[in-house]
């Protein structure tokens, strides 16, 4: 379901500027996604915040941070209440969770059926999330599974994100 107006539990996508944006643009092209302005996943909380990876740690922020850019709100349609509370619960837990760029070597050599044995091992072990991770990982800790292809959270892209989102509005 596509929103206007976020509610705690909601995914909001949006873009990243400049060449950071991009790199992340074109990995998810290589990856499979396709071209769209949606590189960066955080999810709603309550009381107009957010939590959202960082390269420094998971952060709690204020969802005015991105009144200067486009984000549009998604979630699956029917979330309850409760569901959301415990999806935002469980993403709570993961403040302060460093970021991976490890990640985006398991995405790429997922991508092109590169074998790397322990690599997936390293990364879940390690507790270091990518942005998308960190949303797909919350509502699984919630009991809700987004992707019913059994997918890693460490392959979930922002893109991915929207594209099941999407089609589910549809």
């Amino acid at each position: 379901m596509i929103r206007t107006t976020p509610q705690p539990g909601d995914i909001g996508l949006t873009s990243i500027p400049g060449p950071v944006g991009k790199g992340i643009e074109i990995g998810q092209w290589l990856n499979g996604d396709g071209f769209a302005p949606w590189e960066h996943a955080f999810l709603v909380l309550p009381g107009n915040q957010l939590i959202e990876a960082m390269p420094g740690g998971a952060e709690v922020n204020q969802l005015s941070e991105y009144d200067d850019r486009p984000v549009l709100y998604v979630s699956p349609a029917g979330l309850t209440p409760a569901q959301r509370k415990a999806i935002c619960d469980c993403a709570l837990k993961y403040r302060d969770v460093p970021y991976s760029f490890a990640d985006y070597a398991a995405l790429a050599a997922h991508r092109f059926h590169v074998p790397v044995p322990g690599l997936r091992s390293f990364i879940e072990s390690s507790r270091h999330q990518i942005c998308s991770q960190l949303v797909d990982r919350a509502y699984l800790d919630a009991g809700i599974h987004l992707f019913e292809d059994g997918r890693w959270p460490g392959y979930v892209t922002p893109m991915a994100l929207y594209d099941l989102l999407a089609d589910e509005a549809a």
